[in-house]
């Protein structure tokens, strides 16, 4: 049966698709609005993570040729002690860790021999560091190694500051292996309690304090005062450990740069400090420098370095006269 539509039905129909397809425009409008609003939102967050804190230094990592013979010194001669190594799946050490403090560590990196002595990397500690990945994020800094929980099981990130330096930005975790050694291995023949900061080379300051200060939050606490700027000491926002930024724009040797990128270790009485490395290398194939040292920041050091000729400086703050 043929069905039949008069011209005012034809009309009503087609009005009424009209309508239909009128709406649907709007709606579809309604949702692309909202979605570029949330789009829109969503981006504002992301640029506006507010950094979380940055405690402190968490380790600084060394390669050496031969983690025995490290070992030995570092226990040996410095007092520390090791509370845990890491290891390859087919058993080879790569890794040994020796404890300044509950939160501070040295890491001897038996990686690679040809970089024996140079720095391999230094860390910062946070207390979120899923939110400091987000933070980085906004500030348009490359993360090189995703959030993750390393082998001691603690979580970090790595970034690269502009000349080239590795940064770990770590969480510590309540089981890991460094805080199942809180409150051990801290033997009183420790030769110092404290990382204070760790010395890097930079070629120029600008695009340093750039990264340190305006994007990390480091804040400047001291700089050389005798004409050049040489160096500047950054300390982390929400603690007392520092970064100092030494300037060489001469392109500097290898065994320049494991001269100057440096470890710093606290000293109440450098003396006494340079005293005791003495009595302790006594007979030993150490280099050590004991003349004490006067910074223009008036600060006393001395300088020891280990078997790979990595650099490791002992400094008291406070006036040269040691009051």
């Amino acid at each position: 049966m043929l069905t039949c539509i008069s011209r005012d039905n034809t009309q009503n129909y087609s009005s009424g698709l009209t309508t239909l397809a009128l709406r649907s425009l709007e709606n579809s409008s309604r949702l692309l609005f909202i979605a570029l609003i949330a789009t829109s939102l969503s981006a504002q967050v992301k640029t506006n993570v507010q950094r979380p804190r940055i405690l402190g230094i968490s380790h600084v990592a060394i390669f050496v040729s031969d983690i025995g013979k490290a070992r030995s010194f570092y226990k040996g001669v410095l007092g520390f002690d090791e509370p845990f190594s890491l290891r390859h799946p087919d058993g080879t050490e790569w890794m040994t860790s020796i404890k300044v403090n509950d939160q501070q560590y040295l890491e001897l990196v038996a990686e690679d021999s040809r970089k024996a002595g140079h720095l391999s990397h230094f860390a910062l500690y946070t207390n979120n560091v899923a939110l400091m990945r987000d933070y980085l994020a906004s500030r348009h800094v490359e993360v090189l190694k995703e959030v993750h929980k390393g082998q001691a099981g603690d979580r970090f990130l790595t970034v690269k500051d502009p000349d080239g330096h590795l940064i770990e930005i770590v969480e510590y975790q309540p089981d890991s292996l460094t805080a199942r050694a809180n409150g051990n291995f801290m033997p009183a023949t420790r030769i110092s309690n404290h990382i204070t900061h760790v010395g890097i080379l930079v070629e120029t300051m600008g695009p340093a304090m750039s990264f340190y200060r305006d994007i990390l939050g480091l804040e400047e606490i001291s700089r050389n005062s005798d004409g050049q700027l040489n160096w500047i000491d950054m300390r982390v926002p929400d603690g007392s450990d520092y970064v100092e930024l030494m300037v060489d724009s001469a392109s500097p040797s290898p065994d320049e740069h494991k001269m100057q990128n440096h470890i710093g270790f606290a000293s109440s009485d450098v003396q006494k400090t340079a005293a005791d490395l003495q009595s302790r290398t006594a007979g030993i194939a150490f280099s050590l420098s004991t003349d004490v040292q006067s910074e223009t920041s008036q600060k006393r050091q001395v300088n020891l370095f280990d078997p790979d000729g990595a650099r490791i400086e002992f400094m008291e703050s406070g006036a040269a006269t040691g009051k």
